[in-house]
């Protein structure tokens, strides 16, 4: 089964120019953890919450006037829309993250897949990344 089939497709994304307060706000509003980070269609980064608390924060930037491109991830890893299921629980277990962006061949941003949809297709695949995540040392 490729992960194409239990990815999530509706993905919310940031613009590298959208200023932290604005991405703060849309992150709980929607209680999401992280965004991609996109121009057209092409992903750039990623932004965390954990980014915004400790990045911003800890460089003094003013969330109204700050960009998410001063804070983003740009090393961002992915995985592609016709990689196994089986191969993205493994990449996800071994990067201990739950969730990856999903690009197409053409390196475009077609979803975004989580543990949950991992755990809906494939119970077995999505606790084997879970426990890997939760054995990984905290940072």
């Amino acid at each position: 089964m490729s992960i194409s089939e239990v990815m999530t497709r509706e993905v919310r994304v940031a613009s590298p120019e959208d200023t932290l307060q604005n991405v703060a706000g849309v992150m709980e509003d929607e209680d999401f953890g992280s965004l991609p980070v996109a121009e057209n269609d092409r992903l750039v980064g990623m932004l965390t919450d954990r980014d915004i608390a400790i990045r911003a924060v800890a460089r003094g930037l003013r969330p109204q006037d700050s960009k998410v491109r001063e804070i983003m991830s740009m090393d961002v890893q992915y995985v592609y829309i016709d990689d196994s299921v089986q191969d993205v629980a493994r990449i996800m277990g071994d990067l201990h993250v739950r969730r990856l962006p999903v690009l197409d061949r053409e390196r475009r941003l077609v979803g975004i897949v989580s543990l949950g949809d991992l755990a809906r297709s494939k119970p077995t695949s999505a606790g084997d990344a879970l426990q890997s995540i939760a054995d990984a040392p905290s940072d």
